[in-house]
């Protein structure tokens, strides 16, 4: 299960190196950063709006069809693409048939990942979404030596035929455990400790959106994770400018694409051991100030690929730590459709990321105040991680009176 989720994850989260396609796009049909940053806002939108639509199918016909589905859906888009002639049919290639093989693959690893390890959803979490974020390290940089050499067209069709591959056999591996699958306890952290048990509680999605938990996590999810998205959208431009060659400026992508995993990875683990919400505030102030910096101290590349690797690092953090968090609230029985509702945030961010990003530098020339403005919402995203509190667990003579609990 493990290896498959990693198969399927490492094909698809290359999408994250969408930057660098957007010079020779633009140099070919002299689009404007606006309408290239646009591709990054379609493809977190429809990973959010779908990863909720892919819950639901799952949870009716099991993981493997879902995943498929996702891997045929994103390979074909990235095939298509290599014949785009227009905005529109990239919107709808990579854009949208893209957004969607993503929404249903990234949905499978997760959720297969909690059923089969409740006990270390932070980890597992972590080191699925980790390996997504990863893709783009190991096949940004290959992307850039075959644009160089090929065009981007023959790229996005190399690429495309290796992603099948891999999202094929990965989809196959993604089985749910059997029926009735307890998972072994945890091995107590210290002599004579009772082993750790998981939370019973489990949450359906109409109850839910009606928690103020909730809110605060949506609302937290979205402004924190605003400086990562606007950052990756705009990673190879701003470097560029930053006075980077093209080559350094490609081996920035695998800068982020490593602090991104760890922290995803690393953090997911932290989680298990010293508490979500405590992981979570702690990455946020961190990120508050390293965003800022990275912008002040961008022509020092040495700091620039430091305080890049540290961004990524906080917003890798934060798509695996939610994930667990959501587990952790509202329970792993519906944590497909739960998750799905709570990533909508990240959706929201990937559209907010993008736009101050290329609007700033539209308007200006410049990144500062984008790189500023996200520091701000992380400050904002701080505030509500330190007053948000789990659900309440029902009492159980509430439960036996209400014939909607049975």
């Amino acid at each position: 299960m493990l290896l498959g989720g990693g198969l399927l994850n490492i094909a698809i989260g290359t999408y994250y190196a969408w930057s660098v396609f957007v010079p020779p796009l633009e140099n070919e049909f002299g689009w404007s950063r606006t309408q290239t940053s646009f591709v990054a806002t379609i493809d977190m939108v429809m990973l959010a709006t779908t990863f909720f639509l892919a819950g639901f199918i799952l949870r009716r016909v099991g993981p493997r069809p879902v995943a498929f589905f996702g891997g045929i859906t994103f390979s074909l888009g990235l095939f298509l693409a290599s014949f785009t002639h227009s905005l529109a049919t990239l919107y709808l290639t990579w854009g949208v048939m893209v957004g969607t093989g993503l929404g249903f693959g990234y949905l499978t690893p997760i959720t297969v990942g909690s059923l089969w390890f409740p006990h270390q959803r932070g980890l597992v979490n972590g080191l699925a979404i980790g390996i997504f974020a990863a893709g783009s390290g190991v096949f940004g940089p290959l992307a850039g030596f075959l644009v160089e050499r090929l065009g981007w067209r023959a790229t996005f069709q190399i690429l495309a035929g290796i992603f099948f591959v891999f999202t094929m056999v990965g989809a196959y591996l993604l089985t749910d455990p059997p029926e009735g699958w307890e998972a072994p306890p945890p091995r107590p952290r210290r002599a004579g400790a009772p082993p750790r048990k998981i939370a019973g509680l489990d949450v359906p999605t109409s109850q839910v959106v009606r928690t103020p938990s909730f809110y605060k996590l949506w609302i937290a999810y979205a402004l924190g994770t605003t400086a990562g998205t606007m950052v990756i959208s705009q990673l190879v431009p701003f470097a560029r400018s930053s006075g980077l060659s093209p080559r350094n400026a490609a081996l920035a992508i695998t800068i982020g694409a490593v602090g991104s995993a760890t922290g995803r990875f690393f953090s997911g683990w932290m989680s298990d051991h010293f508490g979500r919400l405590f992981t979570l505030r702690g990455i946020i102030f961190v990120s508050m100030l390293a965003t800022p910096s990275l912008y002040l101290l961008r022509e020092n590349i040495g700091l620039f690929y430091a305080f890049l690797y540290v961004v990524y690092y906080c917003y890798g953090t934060q798509l695996s730590v939610y994930t667990a968090l959501a587990g952790d609230f509202y329970g792993t029985k519906y944590l497909s459709t739960n998750y799905g509702l709570l990533l909508m945030a990240w959706g929201f961010a990937g559209v907010l990321g993008p736009l101050i990003g290329s609007g700033v530098f539209v308007a200006t020339g410049h990144y500062r105040y984008a790189f500023f403005g996200a520091a701000v919402f992380a400050l904002g995203a701080l505030a509500l991680l330190f007053v948000v509190r789990p659900p309440a667990a029902p009492q159980p003579s509430a439960v036996l009176r209400s014939p909607s609990a049975v």
